[in-house]
């Protein structure tokens, strides 16, 4: 072999070898484990993400959710962060003020018409998005309210507290249902301020005081927040709901088998119930208890950790994943909400008409965002806390003013928080 052939073999040998390995490898956590519907739908994203391009190769490493995020922190506090990650709404301005996650480089206007809850934002800048939303509705059927009187909501015409409340006495004193009301108090942890936070909000009061985020005194102890308690109590102690003891079985089932007449629960349940009751089956929209109907926003979205070494990359992939048709097939595959009306009437249960299409306006027009806060992470645990005990029968003001305390101690051991 001559010289000129040996360096021209070698010349191609080397790049095929540079061709091979070009792409710098990304890694990625998400919270999916044991779900094969979520699954398989976020490795097809990786997958095409990883062939569509010539530069990143995802990894992705997924974990059970109920694990997720004490793996998150155990790795911050080792260093060993992924470059991508997905977190829980709520808890993205904790990682973000922790040092956890950076900002994200993508473009904004491609966000532009993307559900408000769908949006991590923190001091200024989007460090998260989601591929969807989730909320909350009362769900009930429609042969149950027209039998017993009852006016059907609408989304421009809420139940007001007092009508919410006398349709709740007029199915207890039916004799039909066991309780009129299931809240699905068998749920702990996130539950409690994602779905009944809103409850306090519409009264009046909030988990903190979102103007200053120095405090919660006033509003979680004020006169609006001690009504909400109030209500809130007596919804137990007039047998209108179960409490804290609530059998699992029955939050999953209750309504289905006709022990609830009505039952605050998320789209993410909603395809079982249309299976079980198909037409007759009714969203509704949260009650005004005085300052607007409200519900809970902001479900997981995808980050850049803040030790990535190719942010743009990773950036690059969150961007990727933003396709209509992946956000239309999680809708499909797992009945949340798609975050834009494109991705909506892509699917079959939120395009105009469809029978979840309530949940995409429902999102849009009453959805509320958990305090942005980093504090939030523990002012949720000593909101839950609070309302078990108020439902348990404790003091109303006494446990409302215990929880302030709380809050406002954590708050001044971090220095405000950042803000």
């Amino acid at each position: 072999m001559t010289y000129t052939k040996l360096l021209a073999g070698t010349i191609i040998a080397s790049a095929i070898a540079t061709g091979a390995s070009a792409q710098t490898e990304l890694s990625m956590w998400y919270h999916g484990a044991g779900n094969e519907v979520e699954s398989e739908i976020i490795n097809r994203i990786v997958l095409d993400f990883n062939e569509s391009q010539d530069d990143w190769n995802v990894v992705l490493q997924s974990f059970p959710q109920g694990s997720y995020n004490d793996s998150v922190i155990a790795a911050a506090l080792a260093g060993n962060l992924p470059d991508i990650m997905d977190v829980d709404g709520p808890v993205m301005p904790n990682w973000a003020w922790s040092g956890y996650l950076q900002p994200l480089q993508i473009d904004e206007a491609k966000i532009a018409e993307y559900l408000p809850g769908t949006k991590g934002e923190w001091d200024g800048k989007l460090y998260s998005i989601g591929l969807w939303d989730a909320a909350v509705a009362m769900v009930s059927r429609r042969s149950i309210l027209e039998e017993h009187g009852i006016r059907i909501p609408t989304l421009e015409k809420p139940w007001t507290g007092e009508e919410f409340d006398a349709a709740l006495v007029t199915l207890k004193e039916s004799g039909d249902f066991d309780y009129p009301l299931d809240l699905g108090m068998a749920w702990t942890g996130e539950w409690y301020p994602y779905a009944f936070s809103p409850f306090l909000q519409s009264f009046g009061g909030d988990i903190v005081d979102r103007e200053t985020y120095a405090t919660a005194d006033g509003v979680l102890n004020g006169d609006a927040a001690i009504e909400f308690g109030e209500w809130w109590q007596s919804l137990f102690e007039r047998d209108l709901a179960p409490g804290t003891s609530q059998d699992p079985a029955d939050r999953e089932n209750g309504f289905a088998e006709g022990k609830y007449a009505i039952s605050w629960n998320g789209n993410w349940a909603a395809m079982n119930i249309l299976e079980e009751h198909g037409d007759d089956t009714l969203f509704l929209p949260a009650p005004d208890f005085g300052n607007g109907p409200k519900i809970g926003a902001a479900s997981w979205q995808f980050g850049v950790s803040a030790t990535s070494g190719h942010p743009e990359g990773a950036s690059q992939f969150i961007e990727f994943a933003l396709n209509d048709e992946y956000l239309a097939d999680f809708s499909n595959g797992i009945g949340l909400i798609p975050p834009t009306t494109a991705s909506a009437e892509m699917t079959e249960n939120y395009k105009d008409g469809g029978p979840m299409a309530g949940f995409y306006e429902l999102s849009e027009a009453q959805g509320t965002l958990r305090p942005v806060t980093p504090g939030y992470v523990v002012a949720a645990k000593v909101f839950e806390k609070a309302l078990a005990d108020i439902a348990n029968g404790a003091d109303v003001i006494d446990t409302l003013d215990a929880a302030v305390d709380e809050i406002d101690a954590d708050i001044e051991r971090n220095s405000g928080y950042g803000h």
